[in-house]
């Protein structure tokens, strides 16, 4: 924002402020300054004027302009010249007295590259002889910070907790959550600090438990001139926890059979205390032998299907994305075998058989096959190494359920996919012969590792960016009617009767 003009053209005085006016008329003059408050952008020059009433010569009084005592002084006028003496150390360099017009008596106080210690009052002060007036002008100093980061936390009170932060702002900004339709939502916490510059840092978080918002946004606004920067996340409906049907039931029926306990405890609770000790330990060691076997089973069954340590490490991954209530039982990893073969053959081989495929720099790497024909149910996932290949296609695609061997198969297939060409990137929905659906994708940072999750039932298919941890993007339509297959391909998409997939 610029700042106001330093001199008091004639025709403004009406505007001024009449602050100070010591004594009769007859005590000599009066000092004048702005009606509103001077607003400058933090790092730009801000001009504070002050006028003399009636006009008349300033030249040969003394002015000072000071924050809160006569000395130290922001800037001193004596004798038709600066002076430096009494100047304090952070005003040294930065002031200038701007005295075009001191015959007839308007002055300006200029400060060069504004900061946060500089907001505040500011006093003008003529001394002349014996008389001395003054009047006060306000600055406002204005830092728009950064554009708010906004990224997911984790699971929170059947929810998902998200952060919001920005720095650089002053004075201290206001924080203020949104959903979709534009509807405030009320932060869980929010914290704000301050820099050695004086600048602010504000955090504020957020629990989404309304798995149906999609998009939530954080906005950050300067109380003083009401800018604003804001951010928006999409929240994954996958990653919001899930009742399960036995939990919803358990909960209607627990009561019962909890008040029916009491009752009978209490009816033979004198005649058969000893004996109901007994049992109750003898039920405590079984449930205990049950659950260590339990615990047992799980984790052998986790380690069978893992296959691999690269399935191990993303089921951590898994735990860091919010999905701990239901990943254990309901989401599975594709179990993988090792085999060496070219990453070069012919692409048409993805359509025999299943593959997810791990690239290496060089141009070749291991192909890692699924052991079964392909998904028609279920929940599963796998990870990508992409490293920095700079064109490729990752998704899956989808073939009718009964094929007759024809090339007419071909052409009914169908894909979802993302794809790279040098630094651009866009979403399809495609098919040998046409494309149903084209999003360009912004993505700033190249990712290294993808990680695809497939449901099966709710039709969707979702990347993620396991390098920060980012969603990238979702398929969240695709109405899968066949076999669901893993697809991948050091090439872009092609689109012509010659195309090979």
């Amino acid at each position: 924002m610029a700042s106001f003009p330093g001199l008091f053209p004639a025709g403004v005085l009406p505007a001024l402020l009449w602050v100070s006016m010591w004594g009769s008329p007859v005590s000599g003059f009066s000092v004048m300054g702005p009606a509103q408050p001077i607003k400058v952008s933090l790092g730009a020059d801000a001009t504070l004027p002050c006028q003399l009433s009636p006009e008349q010569s300033a030249a040969h009084m003394q002015i000072r302009w000071y924050r809160t005592q006569l000395s130290p002084v922001v800037l001193m006028y004596q004798n038709g010249q600066e002076q430096d003496g009494e100047q304090m150390l952070e005003y040294r360099g930065r002031t200038e007295l701007v005295e075009d017009s001191i015959s007839r008596g308007a002055v300006a106080l200029l400060i060069q590259h504004v900061r946060a210690s500089d907001d505040g009052q500011y006093w003008c002060h003529f001394n002349d002889g014996h008389i001395s007036r003054e009047a006060v002008v306000e600055l406002y100093v204005i830092g728009l910070g950064s554009a708010p980061h906004v990224r997911m936390m984790g699971p929170e009170d059947h929810g998902i907790q998200v952060l919001c932060s920005s720095g650089g702002w002053f004075p201290k900004p206001w924080v203020q959550w949104r959903d979709t339709a534009g509807e405030k939502l009320l932060s869980l916490s929010e914290s704000q600090t301050q820099d050695g510059d004086g600048l602010f840092h504000v955090e504020a978080s957020l629990v989404v438990t309304d798995s149906s918002l999609g998009n939530v946004t954080c906005s950050v606004q300067n109380p003083v001139s009401g800018q604003e920067k804001a951010s928006a996340i999409f929240l994954p409906e996958p990653f919001f926890p899930r009742t399960s049907p036995w939990k919803t039931a358990l909960a209607g029926t627990l009561p019962v059979l909890v008040l029916l306990l009491i009752g009978i405890s209490y009816t033979g609770w004198r005649e058969h205390r000893a004996k109901t000790r007994e049992v109750e330990k003898r039920k405590e060691a079984s449930h205990q032998r049950d659950k260590v076997a339990k615990e047992k089973e799980e984790a052998h069954s986790i380690k069978s299907k893992s296959g691999s340590k690269s399935n191990q490490r993303f089921l951590e991954k898994l735990q860091m994305l919010c999905v701990q209530d239901w990943k254990k039982a309901l989401i599975y990893p594709v179990p993988v075998i090792e085999n060496h073969e070219n990453i070069h053959q012919n692409n048409s081989d993805f359509r025999k058989e299943p593959q997810a495929v791990l690239c290496k720099k060089q141009g070749g790497g291991n192909l890692l096959k699924l052991d079964q024909k392909g998904f028609t149910k279920g929940r599963h996932y796998w990870e990508v190494d992409i490293e920095d290949t700079d064109e490729w296609t990752l998704g899956i695609f989808e073939e009718p359920t009964e094929r007759s061997g024809l090339l007419s198969d071909l052409e009914k297939m169908k894909f979802n996919v993302l794809e790279k060409r040098g630094c651009e990137y866009r979403a399809l929905t495609c098919s040998r012969q046409d494309i149903f659906q084209k999003e360009p994708l912004q993505i700033e940072k190249c990712p290294l590792k993808i990680v695809i999750f497939l449901d099966y039932e709710d039709s969707d298919i979702s990347f993620y960016d396991m390098t920060d941890e980012t969603h990238i993007f979702s398929f969240t339509h695709a109405n899968f009617s066949g076999s669901v297959y893993p697809y991948f391909k050091l090439k872009s998409m092609e689109f012509s009767p010659a195309a090979r997939y």
